[in-house]
């Protein structure tokens, strides 16, 4: 099975070794996130609560597709495809 790529924000960088950008074997969003965390420990807090729900301020796009406009954390992902993590920012 080939690997998706992910996108990380730049926040998320240092909890990922650093890197922009990483590639994981998933077939699903939720895997995504499944992978990104048994490889870099936590990193799931920062990006779901507990009952394993995407927090509002994080918002993941599969290739240009907003995930909370197809399945959620159900939504395929395509081996080749770029999954995109983007946090919300706030501030004034």
């Amino acid at each position: 099975m080939s690997p998706v790529t992910v996108s990380l924000p730049f926040a998320l960088r240092a909890k990922a070794g650093h890197r922009a950008s990483v590639p994981v074997v998933a077939q699903t969003v939720r895997e995504v996130i499944d992978a990104l965390d048994q490889e870099f420990p936590g990193l799931r807090f920062h990006l779901c609560y507990e009952t394993g729900e995407l927090r509002p301020f994080v918002n993941v796009f599969v290739e240009r597709e907003h995930i909370r406009s197809l399945q959620g954390l159900d939504t395929p992902v395509s081996p080749g495809a770029t999954v995109h993590i983007l946090a919300s920012v706030a501030g004034g």
